[in-house]
Parts: C-alpha cells; sequence; structure tokens
C-alpha cells in the first residue's frame, strides 16, 4: 500500500476549508491524512469540528505572545540579535506596514518569532509532510518558512479569495467585488516571504452578475475553494509540483501531466 501523505492544517476561524479537505482525505480523492489541526486563537469554531472528528488539535494563541511580548523583546533589546535580524530582512511583508517604522516593524517581527517558535513545536511532533493553511490569519515570517521548508522545496500551502496576483491580502472578495469585476477567483499558492506573493498552484473562476451582493459572491467562491484546495494537495501528494524559476527569475509551479510523470498514481 502507498503510504500517504501527511499534513498538519491551521486556521483561525469556522474551517471550512479544512473540513472540506479532511472530508476528501476521508473520501479518497486526496492520498493524505490529516494528522493535525492548530489555531492561533483559542475560539476558533473549527477547532470543535475537528475534535468531533478525532483529529488531534492544538492552539498557540497568537494574541497572548503579541499582547505580552511586543514591548519585552524591545526592552530586552531582542530586536538587535541576529536572528530576528535576518527574519526582519528576509520577511518582506512586513516592510510595508506601520508606515514604515522600522521600531514597530521589529517590534512585530519580535513576538512572531515567539509564537511560531511555539508552533514549530507542536508541527515536529507531528513529522508532516506539508503544512497547510485553510483560513489561518497570520502571515508567516521567514523563521517558520526557512525550518518548514527542506531546501528548495516549499511545504507550506495557502489559498486566497481572489486571482493573484490580484487584490492580496484580507479580502480578497471584497476587493474583488467592489472594483467591479466580472470574473472572481480563489488561488492556491505556495507561502514565500511575501503577503500572498508565493507561486501559484491552481486557481479557480466564478461569474458574477450584475445585481449580485457580497455574501453572494463570497459564497460562489468559497464553492470553489472547496474543490480546487483538495486538488492542489493531491497534487503534492503525486509529486507533480515542481517550483522552477522562470526567465525573469520569478519562481513558478510547473505541474507535470499524469502520462509521462514516473510519480503519477
Amino acid at each position: 500500500m502507498k503510504e500517504k501523505l501527511r499534513i498538519g492544517i491551521l486556521i483561525s476561524g469556522g474551517g471550512t476549508n479544512m473540513q472540506a479537505i479532511v472530508n476528501a482525505c476521508r473520501d479518497g480523492l486526496v492520498d493524505a491524512d490529516v494528522v493535525f489541526v492548530g489555531a492561533d486563537n483559542p475560539d476558533a469554531g473549527g477547532l470543535v469540528w475537528a475534535r468531533g472528528q478525532e483529529i488531534p488539535t492544538f492552539v498557540v494563541d497568537y494574541r497572548v505572545f503579541r499582547d505580552n511580548l511586543k514591548h519585552a523583546c524591545l526592552s530586552n533589546d531582542y530586536s538587535n540579535s541576529d536572528l530576528v535580524q535576518a527574519v526582519f530582512e528576509k520577511s518582506v511583508y512586513v516592510h510595508e506596514l506601520f508606515n514604515g517604522d522600522k521600531e514597530k516593524q521589529l517590534e512585530h517581527i519580535c513576538w512572531k518569532v515567539v509564537a511560531e517558535t511555539e508552533l514549530l513545536m507542536k508541527i515536529r511532533e507531528a513529522k508532516i509532510d506539508l503544512l497547510v493553511l485553510a483560513g489561518f490569519m497570520q502571515i508567516c515570517t521567514s523563521y517558520l518558512i526557512d525550518n518548514m521548508n527542506q531546501g528548495d522545496d516549499m511545504r507550506i500551502m495557502n489559498i486566497h479569495p481572489a486571482l493573484l496576483p490580484a487584490f492580496p491580502g484580507t479580502d480578497g472578495y471584497s476587493d474583488t467585488f467592489r472594483h467591479g469585476c466580472r470574473v472572481g477567483g480563489c488561488t492556491v499558492h505556495f507561502v514565500d516571504y511575501g503577503e500572498d506573493s508565493g507561486p501559484i498552484i491552481g486557481q479557480r473562476t466564478f461569474p458574477i452578475y450584475t445585481g449580485d451582493t457580497l455574501d453572494e459572491v463570497k459564497k460562489r467562491g468559497l464553492q470553489e475553494e472547496y474543490l480546487l484546495f483538495p486538488a492542489c494537495i493531491q497534487l503534492f501528494a503525486e509529486k507533480r509540483l515542481q517550483v522552477v524559476k522562470n526567465d525573469d527569475g520569478r519562481k513558478v509551479v510547473w505541474i507535470a501531466e499524469m502520462h509521462n510523470h514516473p510519480n503519477a498514481i
């Protein structure tokens, strides 16, 4: 019997994408086992569902680290440590925060690194092959990313509610709707050091009709997400995803065809 992919899922809220992935695994659509569901929020509703499915869960409460450690990080001069400085330089998303206030940016990186250290302890215990961000409302620093990746092999996958590179950030469907787009969509991508800027694995689209409400757009988009995310995880399980650099140095994903790929199922 072929060994299944071991995946861990991180959520922040209701976890409907997490549920779709778990169900796809159990229905045989994805050759993987979900070995944990973690959250940055102890009140995340998806944790209740996961426990009901007898999936191990844990919480690393980011709010505690943010509220208790961000000022201590600076007062103890942690921001000048080689680790924090290196993470700051690579985590380009933070360079746009706080109106360019570097002190606040370093404060942000300090508590994030401490939170991610705790998170990595939980993740390593499970010995996973792929970390899946299914509505995890935290941007990963380079510290977490570099500890998860294996050399050039990217091992963190995220879903975004827009057709990247358009409308990155937390409100993709709303941005799509407000701009009057006639087509919406969702994107699954590998996670890099920016905000929703990593190599794109797959996308699905849906029409936006005159008279649609934002709620209708979001509902239509979620139905596409529930199909796209499991399909992209299955491509990873089949070892069909290869990250390469194109002519301008940007990383992109090549997907091997089933008929000519030796590791395809």
